[in-house]
């Protein structure tokens, strides 16, 4: 049995662990042994991540933010789209299978945190949360890293911008609402879809796309500022939901949208794929050659300016239905504006960590 026809997980983004393309070796599940009936979704493994800093700076002109802080790598999502997935090959891992059941937790994310902004080298500025894994996934309930980060945050007064898609956020209402009022965060919920089913199939542990509304009106009735970002929209397989979602993100009490057409960098390419066949095969063909549409004829394109809404006529189109659907939805505001006037080293601060 060859690895495009294993099959289907339960929970699962995806079945298969693609090769590393970093290493040498791939090993491959012997057919001759493998059916349905060992189909049995692996339990998710968590390793310690012995990194020695948190902040992250990010240099790419097309993305929002400069600094990030991520306390998890890997992500139990299992979003079948992730472009952080590739990420995964850096540490030793595919990134398919063991992308999402090989989650490495910095378990001492709020400290480095801490030690970080004490440093009189830091510059105040916005930390985005979530720049590459979510930082509210299923491990989260258990550590409890991004509440801690929240509250270091909240000690320091440094903004904060959060993107998640999942309910959990909603637990760290109290510290967000705080933050919020002294125009110290915002967050975003990514909506990619309000049909259940689909969501099951595309991202399967994220929250349902209806937790995410109501998460989003949770937040918005705390006053937290609150936005949405449509990432990814796959053309031939959710565009057509655009209206709709914005619309239901409005009535959620949202003031601001985004949107990213669907990246497949590296392997993520062929999970996707292989998934399509697994799921909508009838749409296969249409969905990638309208990815293909907007990529120059290739099924991802990493330059800087074009990769974050693509190129051509239906890159266009995507374009105009969303910023009048984002019109008609009331949702044409920009996204707030978070201060850096109130940041402060509390008394103490300066203490090593190590």
């Amino acid at each position: 049995m060859s690895v495009s026809n294993l099959p289907i997980l339960r929970g699962r983004g995806t079945s298969s662990n693609v090769p590393n393309r970093f290493d040498r070796i791939d090993l491959q599940p012997d057919g001759d042994h493998l059916d349905a009936e060992d189909a049995i979704a692996p339990t998710t493994v968590f390793y310690r991540d012995s990194s020695r800093s948190i902040i992250a700076t990010n240099d790419s002109p097309d993305v929002g933010f400069e600094k990030s802080i991520n306390p998890y790598r890997g992500c139990e999502h299992g979003c079948i789209y992730c472009y952080a997935r590739p990420t995964h090959e850096w540490l030793g891992f595919s990134a398919g299978l063991d992308f999402e059941t090989k989650i490495m937790v910095k378990q001492n994310a709020p400290e480095l945190l801490r030690h970080e902004l004490s440093s009189p080298k830091w510059q105040p500025t916005t930390l985005s949360i979530s720049g590459v894994t979510d930082s509210y996934q299923p491990a989260e309930r258990r550590f409890r890293l991004t509440r801690g980060c929240l509250e270091v945050l909240r000690e320091f007064q440094n903004p904060l911008g959060i993107i998640t898609k999942n309910h959990l956020v909603t637990r760290d209402i109290d510290l967000l609402a705080d933050l919020a009022a002294r125009e110290l965060a915002v967050v975003i919920l990514s909506i990619t879809t309000l049909d259940t089913d689909l969501a099951a199939k595309m991202e399967p542990r994220t929250s349902t796309p209806r937790r995410r509304l109501d998460a989003l009106r949770a937040l918005s009735s705390a006053g937290i500022p609150t936005g949405i970002m449509m990432a990814p929209i796959i053309p031939g397989l959710t565009d057509h939901e655009i209206p709709g979602i914005l619309n239901a993100a409005a009535e959620a009490g949202v003031k601001f949208a985004g949107y990213v057409p669907v990246r497949l960098p590296f392997a993520v390419k062929d999970l996707f794929a292989r998934w399509l066949t697994d799921h909508f095969p009838d749409r296969k063909d249409k969905v990638l050659n309208r990815i293909r549409s907007l990529r120059g004829g290739k099924l991802n394109d990493s330059e800087f300016g074009s990769r974050m809404h693509g190129e051509g006529i239906w890159a266009d189109q995507l374009k105009t239905m969303f910023t009048l659907a984002k019109r008609r939805a009331g949702l044409d505001k920009p996204s707030p504006a978070l201060s850096t006037n109130l940041f402060r080293r509390p008394p103490g601060s300066q203490l090593q960590l190590w």
